[in-house]
């Protein structure tokens, strides 16, 4: 039977065309070029900025590298029982628990103020409301603010429209934060794991909830493995 009365040709499939790659190597090292000579203009402008510079975009080829993202922490354990980046934030949560408790501490020892302090919010009906809303939110849009700033630069056009509403929901937020406080914030309490347990006691007690939830994550995901 010939070729021709079967229809099919003898030229190759152009889905197994394998496209020749670009290089690369010409934009990357232009980019790198860029960035410091962005970097030596800030050292005029002003003291740290050249430092933030650099420090948001290693943080960002760390998150585009890594694909670290909150919302996968929390999402992909319910929906591929995948939980290796749960398990990582828990590790990155013990790690910066012992060393923003030792900066703490040697700034306590010495009688001075115990910087970020601000930081440590009163738990109200207010953070509730806002874990969930923001929670969905996240979900939704398919990552977080550092996710979704990630995804914007690697140009997904969708994050860029979540972003844009992330600000918008972060400017009525600020507007309307005045009624939060005075309603439910002010009267929350406001807990130092330090104040109730002791410095040593406080990092235990901290290490020991992550160290729960990470044999939770470990097992769930152990159980999700076996039944695929």
């Amino acid at each position: 039977m010939s070729a021709e009365t079967t229809g099919i040709t003898s030229r190759p499939s152009q889905a197994r065309r394998k496209k020749k790659k670009k290089n690369q190597l010409p934009v990357a090292f232009a980019l790198l070029l860029a960035v410091v000579g962005v970097a030596i203009w800030l050292t005029f402008v002003g003291d740290n900025l050249a430092l933030f510079w650099i420090t948001g975009i290693a943080f960002g080829i760390i998150l585009q590298r890594s694909r670290f993202c909150f919302t996968a922490c929390l999402r992909d354990p319910y929906l591929t029982g995948s939980t290796s980046v749960t398990k990582a934030v828990l590790i990155a949560f013990a790690v910066t628990s012992i060393g923003f408790t030792a900066i703490k501490y040697g700034f306590a020892a010495q009688g001075l103020p115990i910087p970020g302090q601000s930081y440590v919010a009163p738990i109200s009906a207010a953070t509730a409301i806002g874990a969930f809303m923001f929670g969905i939110g996240m979900v939704i849009a398919g990552g977080c603010a550092s996710g979704t700033l990630m995804r914007v630069g690697e140009g997904f056009w969708m994050q860029a429209l979540a972003l844009f509403f992330f600000v918008v929901g972060s400017l009525l937020g600020a507007h309307n934060y005045g009624w939060w406080e005075r309603n439910f914030i002010v009267s929350a309490p406001r807990i130092f794991l330090p104040d109730v347990f002791g410095w040593l006691g406080g990092l235990l007690c901290n290490l020991a909830i992550i160290a729960v939830v990470y044999w939770i994550a470990h097992k769930w995901g152990k159980r999700k493995t076996q039944e695929l």
